[in-house]
This record gives structure tokens, sequence and C-alpha cells, in this order.
């Protein structure tokens, strides 16, 4: 071992009720999905729109093997960057109606590629608290000044960019919050960018597809555009596939591609990906149904829980968090419902605050409102136990 300490470190995490475990997926995502032999009714993937199992995305993938091979075999700047990644990168731009895009294999990588990219030690990043991770490492990577302001609080964030000196300034923000389910003011914070001479990076990885009229996301949500903004998107989520995507002006997406290590030093995402995820843009465009049905269970949900003990977050997106309060409840809960054959993750410290622990009910158009129904029925009567 290389680390003597390590096996006392795991000890203490058990005993906090902190220690994590990953259970065998054994069947495609879903609203229905198989774990360990068992079927269970899933209420913990991000698949928003049900896409990750649609049979014309597996389609587009074999054809896309089929033409390309399985793997990229090299970098985008290299000889990766296939004719399906060209075609992605050109419709994600015009589906989000920014000049141009460039795709990256995750998410966390696009965050510390972009931030890395355009910060530096002059600089200064400015953060809500309850950003993702990934923005908050992007920001430490970076090497600039970084700073953060309590979530939603605008006065606090205002009086940071007033007395700011430094070469650029950039707020980072998550446009919906993962484990909150709330939305980013972004007018507002826009508004400040535009008065204190800053720019504004969203990162929309669970706005995207879901959000807006047309699943543009946070942008059309607000129907809002501007040069300042920078946006980035996730393409594993209500996308179903895989990857994520910064969009903007051309010479921030050259400046990315010319600056952004997690791109230039990587493999490409296979392009058998690309071609499945162009697929679901077009689905994303045509099938508005998905959106709308997603809004539908959200206030479904609200008017058959009933569970004075525990609190449902207001939140108008899929991601609805119900507060539990400590570690060992909520894994309790969690494994309460499991054992009547439902899954909801529970979300311990550090992904949310001390004595905020939850379980966060994560919707899917593939649900329907019995699925729905079913749940909330198990909740109130586990409730009245605890």
């Amino acid at each position: 071992m290389p680390f003597p300490d390590l096996d006392a470190e795991l000890r203490e995490l058990e005993a906090q009720g902190l220690l994590r475990s990953r259970r065998i997926l054994e069947s495609a995502q879903g609203a229905h999905v198989q774990i360990d032999g068992q079927d269970y009714l899933a209420f913990g993937s991000n698949d928003y729109l049900g896409l990750a199992s649609h049979p014309a995305l597996i389609d587009s993938a074999c054809r896309g093997a089929a033409q390309y091979g399985v793997g990229a075999g090299a970098s985008h700047l290299m000889v990766g960057h296939s004719a399906a990644h060209q075609q992605l990168e050109q419709e994600l731009a015009a589906f989000v109606q920014q000049e141009a895009a460039i795709t990256f294999s995750t998410g966390y990588m696009a965050n510390l590629g972009i931030v890395s990219a355009l910060m530096g030690r002059n600089d200064l990043v400015l953060a809500d608290k309850l950003n993702h991770a990934s923005l908050n490492d992007a920001a430490l990577l970076s090497r600039a000044r970084f700073q953060r302001y309590s979530h939603f609080y605008l006065k606090q964030l205002e009086v940071m960019l007033a007395s700011a000196k430094h070469r650029r300034k950039l707020v980072v923000t998550d446009a919906v919050f993962s484990m909150d389910g709330d939305i980013a003011p972004v007018p507002e914070l826009l508004a400040l960018c535009e008065r204190y001479d800053a720019s504004l990076m969203l990162d929309d990885a669970h706005g995207f597809g879901v959000l807006g009229e047309h699943g543009r996301g946070v942008l059309e949500y607000f129907g809002i555009a501007s040069p300042r903004i920078i946006y980035m998107a996730t393409l594993g989520k209500a996308a179903g596939v895989f990857g994520a995507f910064v969009a903007g002006s051309e010479a921030l997406i050259q400046t990315v591609m010319q600056r952004a290590r997690t791109y230039i030093y990587t493999t490409a995402f296979p392009p058998l990906l690309a071609s499945a995820l162009i697929t679901s843009l077009h689905l994303m465009r045509e099938e508005g149904w998905r959106r709308q049905h997603l809004r539908e269970l959200a206030v479904y949900l609200k008017q058959r829980l009933n569970t004075p003990s525990w609190r449902l977050l207001p939140s108008e997106t899929p991601i609805q968090p119900l507060i539990i309060g400590g570690n060992r409840e909520v894994m309790a809960v969690s494994e309460a419902l499991r054992e009547r054959g439902i899954l909801v993750p529970a979300i311990r410290p550090p992904t949310v605050p001390k004595g905020e622990a939850r379980l966060r009910i994560s919707l899917s158009a593939a649900h329907s409102k019995d699925d729905v129904r079913r749940l909330c029925e198990i909740l109130n009567e586990i409730e009245k136990t605890f």
C-alpha cells in the first residue's frame, strides 16, 4: 500500500456515513433499469429527455462506427477530428445561435480547458459558492485570483467586481444548479458584468435541451444574448450521449482551440458518438413534447408528494431535491425505497452542505405519471415511519 493511513481514512468515512459505493447497471439507461439482477423504477439519471436508449441514436452510432471505426485514434489537432465532429460542432453552434462551437470529451474537461485558456495570474475569477466542482478546479488551475460569492448574493458579487483592478474579470456560474435545481439569475449577472466590464461563463449542463421553448438552454429561457457570454453545455445529459461543448464568437473558439490543454493533449472522443449526437440534436428540435412532459411531471410530483418532515426545494427543472437532513437518515430512506423497487440516489456532504443531505429525484421524459405517482405514494408512506 503506498500510504499506510488510507485504511484509517476509509474507516473514518464509513463511520461518518460518507463512504460511497457503486451499483452495477445491467440494462440500458432508462426509467426502468436492471441493477444487480433486480428490476427498478429509477429516478437517478440525468437522461432528462429519455434519449440515451433511443433507437435512432443507436442506429446512428452503429452507422458512425461502420464509417469511422470505434476510436478516434488521435487528438483533434492531429488526425482525430472527423467529419462527424465537424458537422456536430457546426450544428451545435447553429442550435444555440452562436458563431462557433468546439467539443470536449466531458464537461469537467471543458470547464478546466476554457477557464485556464482564458485566465491567468493577473486575472480574477468570481464564482457562485454552489457551483459544480469542475468550475472551482478550473479557477484554481488557471492561477487567477479566485473568489466566491454566496449563492445568488448579487450585492456581494457587485462589491467584488467594483473593487477589482485585474486585467480580465470572469464570473462563472452553473446555469441550473445540479443539487438544488434552481436557475441562475442570468440577466442580473449579465447586467453586473456589463457594468463592471467582466465576462460571464455559463455552465448549462443541466439546462441544455431542457430549458427554453426549443431546448436551447438558459439563454433561450431568458431570451438574452451577449458577446460577453461564454456558453458551455454537456452532451451526456439531455442529449443522451457523451461529451460537452463551448459556444461563442469565432475568436473565443479559436483561442480555446489553441490554448485549452484538455482539448489539445487528449484523444478526441469517438466519431460514432458525434454521429449519435447529430441525431440527438434533430430529435431535441423536433420533439418538443419531451420538454412539455417533463414540466408536467414536475408539477405532478409537487401535487402528489406529502412529506411534512422533509422539504422539497422549489425547482422548476427535472432536478427535484428532497431535503432529509442527516447522512444516515438519507441513506436509510434511499435504502427503504430500494427495498420497494425504486432507485433514488442519496446525496451527502461534501457534495451538499452538512445537515442538508437529500434525495436527488431526477425526472425524465421516459417516466410516466404512474411512475411519479408510485414514487410519491411510497415516499409518503416511508416518511410516516421516520
